[in-house]
């Protein structure tokens, strides 16, 4: 219980700063939406809609495949997208998606949980499948914004062509700790943790139905590449006594090989 409590938080990380991220956020930027009935998908913009957002993003994105080289192996997504039988439109889940984001609703911690799915699950690398109820719970327990100044800086939303349910972004986190955690008093470091990738899905009635996120480069930063909670616990000095709260480091079976692998060649060109 411990652990689900310590490490659900990451949802938690979440604050008010969502970076504008290229030609979609410029059109979304202005947007006042609000979260749908439990049985709608309609959501309200002004002073544009966001069909009229859907119209002119899909303007530009023609435009840049004029002078966009063609990838082998690239995904037709047009094709995709007009297949889908997804009932929310692509601009619109991820609007759906910075509203849940925003300290407004904080992925339900604002909200009472009423933007997630009856089925909801956290799950990330490590910690999870978590239900609704037992992610709610723990959520109640450990706020991490109470001990750390934390900017998220989010960027690089899109929707999964081959999933078209999903929500797929990023954020760069950087936080300063102000008042005690775990034991460890406030100083000046700035916590910089790796790149992170998040997913939202949604159901067909625009309620969060799994939100999870994975650590992407665990050499960049100053956390010894730990992403959520762990990267806190462990950027204070006060790292909980498992593996998964620690730097990685390769098994020693795995260093056998690397080691047997490279004295292999050694030989190898010698001959």
């Amino acid at each position: 219980m411990l652990l689900t409590k310590i490490f659900t938080l990451s949802s938690a990380a979440m604050s008010s700063t969502t970076a504008a991220y290229g030609v979609v956020n410029d059109y979304l930027a202005d947007l006042v939406v609000a979260p749908p009935a439990p049985q709608s998908v309609t959501i309200d913009a002004e002073p544009n809609t966001i069909s009229t957002v859907v119209d002119e993003v899909r303007e530009n994105i023609d435009n840049a495949a004029h002078i966009m080289p063609k990838l082998v192996g690239e995904v037709d997504e047009t094709a995709l997208f007009a297949a889908s039988t997804f009932p929310i439109a692509p601009m619109e889940l991820i609007a759906r998606a910075k509203v849940i984001l925003n300290p407004e609703i904080l992925l339900g911690q604002k909200d009472g949980g009423a933007c997630l799915a009856d089925d909801f699950e956290f799950v990330a690398a490590v910690i999870g499948p978590l239900g609704k109820t037992e992610y709610l719970g723990a959520l109640e327990n450990f706020r991490l914004e109470d001990s750390f100044d934390i900017t998220p800086n989010f960027f690089g939303f899109s929707v999964d062509p081959m999933q078209t349910n999903r929500v797929w972004f990023f954020n760069r986190q950087t936080a300063t700790q102000t008042n005690a955690f775990m034991g460890a008093e406030p100083t000046e470091k700035k916590l910089i943790l790796p790149p992170q990738t998040y997913h939202m899905d949604f159901n067909e009635q625009g309620d969060l139905k799994e939100f999870g996120f994975y650590t992407t480069d665990r050499r960049y930063g100053n956390t010894g590449g730990l992403g959520g909670a762990f990267a806190y616990f462990y950027g204070v000095g006060k790292p909980l006594p498992i593996p998964e709260c620690q730097p990685y480091k390769p098994s020693k079976r795995l260093r056998m090989l690397n080691f047997a692998s490279r004295l292999s060649a050694k030989f190898s060109n010698k001959k």
